[in-house]
């Protein structure tokens, strides 16, 4: 190992500066409130599109920038002095064209990361997924980091993050004094999970999408026909520390799986809505979700019942080990956190 590969291995210990790209989403929540308290970090700065107030947030490190992902000069502006890069700005669904999802996070991503390079920076840190993976029959469970990340069939979300972790792989290549730590996270839960996304899978998620938008049970139990489909969730505090291991911690430079700990099933999801579940075998619907994510013309909301098509569940050894990374919720913790009624 080189140098400066160990330089960039070691935890550092004073003075970093440390730039968020998207900083007030699910992942922004869990990770700078712990930039923030952290001695190690002088200064964040904040870079979104829509103004906010850190200040107001509590978070009295951040300077916040107003820039676009696809505005390389405002990038290196606001990077400039930067140690650590974490790119959080990402779209998962909503009302923009392909095209423009497209070039903010494919190519906003590149521009981040070049930028990042172009600033000095000695880190860079992305969030992709599990979905990078693809949603393949011969995936293994659990699945490893050195497997294959490939493009699901149809899922524009999972064919970014599977394309982009090829392309920053590229990149760092080409630049070597920037480390590049990826992490692989499942549905990302807790208080501040914004817009309650996707927590029953494929033709369900509607469902938990209204239910969470207010987190609630239901007043009565109803029955409700699921399958036994395994999922596994991570709580946002646990992403946020897994990130700040990725800017300040000694582990090395790669991708790794992040998960809480059990994997529960549809049937678990919608028993803590207070539904009534009828288990379903996993077969018949991962074969029904393959069929219909294959359909022509597909709108991309829909293109999401891909996720339901083959079970994507990680083992996450790797983060224990070298990032010295473990989750203080289980899976169902973070769901049932998610649900908590705070109206009291």
């Amino acid at each position: 190992m080189s140098p400066a590969q160990q330089r960039r291995r070691r935890p550092w210990d004073r003075d970093l500066t440390v730039a968020v790209t998207g900083p007030t989403g699910t992942f922004g929540a869990g990770l700078v409130p712990l930039l923030q308290d952290d001695d190690r970090i002088t200064r964040i700065i904040g870079m979104a599109r829509r103004p906010f107030d850190p200040a107001a947030r509590g978070w009295t490190k951040m300077e916040y920038r107003q820039g676009d992902v696809r505005d390389p000069d405002a990038l290196r502006e606001a990077f400039r002095g930067a140690d650590v890069v974490v790119h959080l700005a990402f779209l998962i669904t909503g009302n923009a064209s392909r095209e423009t999802t497209r070039a903010i996070n494919v190519d906003g991503t590149l521009d981040v990361f070049r930028a990042a390079a172009a600033s000095g920076a000695r880190r860079f840190v992305y969030a992709s997924s599990v979905a990078a993976y693809g949603f393949h029959s011969d995936n293994p469970e659990p699945i490893p980091e050195d497997w294959p990340t490939r493009p699901a069939h149809r899922l524009f979300y999972a064919q970014e993050k599977a394309e982009l972790e090829h392309l920053l792989e590229q990149e760092s290549a080409a630049a070597p004094d920037l480390a590049l730590y990826l992490l692989r996270p499942p549905v990302v839960l807790g208080p501040n999970a914004i817009g309650a996304k996707d927590v029953l899978p494929g033709p369900l998620a509607p469902l938990g999408r209204r239910l969470l938008g207010r987190p609630r049970r239901l007043p009565v139990p109803i029955p409700l026909p699921v399958p036994e489909h395994p999922l596994q969730f991570v709580h946002e505090e646990d992403v946020g520390r897994a990130l700040l291991l990725c800017v300040v911690g000694a582990g090395p430079p790669g991708a790794y799986n992040i998960a809480g700990d059990g994997v529960l099933t549809a049937a678990d999801v919608a028993r803590e809505f207070g539904a009534w579940p009828i288990p379903l075998p996993p077969a018949p619907g991962q074969l029904a979700a393959r069929a219909i994510s294959r359909l022509p013309f597909l709108p991309p909301v829909a293109q999401w019942i891909e996720a339901a098509s083959h079970p994507a569940v990680m083992d996450t050894t790797r983060a224990r080990e070298e990032l010295g990374w473990r989750p203080r919720y289980s899976g169902l913790e973070a769901l049932r956190d998610t649900l908590r009624d705070r109206s009291g």
